[in-house]
């Protein structure tokens, strides 16, 4: 949907209600990827990015070079 530029702000609103209740048991790629898809669909979700943000720091460590690009 990201990148074949369909617009689905259901599917999005659904994924990001999902995302926001599971973000602590993401890993970083999964990390990465959640939030590349919404802003790759120009999705507007500042509650997600700012959860995506914060699991990020908590396990920044954890990042290798490809999750961060």
């Amino acid at each position: 949907f990201a990148t074949a530029s369909v617009e689905a702000p259901a599917l999005f609103n659904a994924i990001a209600d999902a995302a926001l209740t599971k973000l602590d048991s993401f890993k970083p790629q999964e990390l990465a990827n959640t939030a590349w898809a919404f802003a790759t669909a120009s999705v507007e979700a500042p509650d997600l990015f700012n959860a995506i943000a914060d699991a990020a720091l908590k396990k920044l460590n954890s990042f290798n070079p490809q999750d961060i690009a």
